[in-house]
């Protein structure tokens, strides 16, 4: 159960369309690497985890990444709501319009449809949590790479936000990974001392 506060986790006021920027900012949205996939994939590893802290932090941190794909969509939205068509064609958004118009819609900066297959759930919860603290990694990358190419002061400011949490996020991981791996080595060292009861 969440509650949703209608406001986004950090606020963004792009006053100068730039189609270009939003091509590339969408593949966090919906490409391999973005918050979408993170959402999903947490929010669904989360039943396989041992420990109750390990599915908090799960849960907590996969709602996150819906706060996440929901600044990506204003991001995007306000990077070409005021583009004209000539503009996003420019950019390279005419396939992209002549199938959504100005929509948001989960694709990667290469205009690859979203798929599941960018995600995992292992149901190994150590496993989970190393695929989880890679894709923190990756997303910080990204992050980082949009960076670079940003030069407007209202897309950069948000985007370092956003790559500040994916950080936060690998730390936090680490932490789930350290709780499950200290649970499941009490567990094997209490089974080795159970005597065996076969007959």
């Amino acid at each position: 159960m969440w509650i949703y506060e209608k406001k986004l986790e950090y606020p963004i006021k792009i006053k100068n369309p730039n189609p270009r920027m939003a091509k590339y900012i969408i593949s966090q949205y919906g490409g391999p690497d973005g918050e979408l996939a993170a959402s999903l994939r947490y929010l669904s590893q989360r039943f396989s985890m041992v420990t109750p802290q390990a599915k908090a932090t799960l849960n907590d941190i996969g709602t996150e990444e819906l706060a996440h794909l929901e600044m990506i969509g204003t991001m995007v939205k306000q990077l070409t709501e005021k583009a004209s068509v000539e503009e996003l064609e420019k950019a390279g958004l005419g396939a992209y319009y002549t199938d959504h118009d100005r929509a948001v819609y989960p694709v990667s900066a290469s205009g690859t449809p979203f798929t599941a297959a960018y995600l995992q759930s292992k149901g190994d919860p150590i496993t989970d949590l190393y695929e989880d603290m890679a894709a923190e990694q990756k997303a910080r990358s990204t992050y980082e790479y949009l960076i670079q190419l940003a030069d407007d002061p209202d897309v950069i400011d948000p985007l370092r936000f956003l790559r500040e949490r994916e950080v936060v996020h690998f730390q936090r991981f680490g932490e789930a990974l350290r709780l499950v791996q200290d649970y499941l080595g009490d567990r094997k060292r209490v089974s080795m001392r159970m005597p065996d009861r076969k007959r």
